[in-house]
């Protein structure tokens, strides 16, 4: 699993794949930010 957060509202999603967009405020992925020091398991769905 890896930790993503929205650069635009701060929401944090713990998923395995980065979602397509914001499930908060509906900005696209490229505001979705990794953060460090999360291991990501498993093969990312792209």
């Amino acid at each position: 699993m890896a930790i993503y957060q929205c650069a635009k509202c701060g929401e944090v999603v713990d998923k395995r794949c980065k979602p397509g967009k914001c499930p908060k405020c509906g900005a696209p992925k490229d505001e979705l930010i990794k953060q460090e020091g999360q291991a990501s398991g498993g093969k990312c769905c792209g």
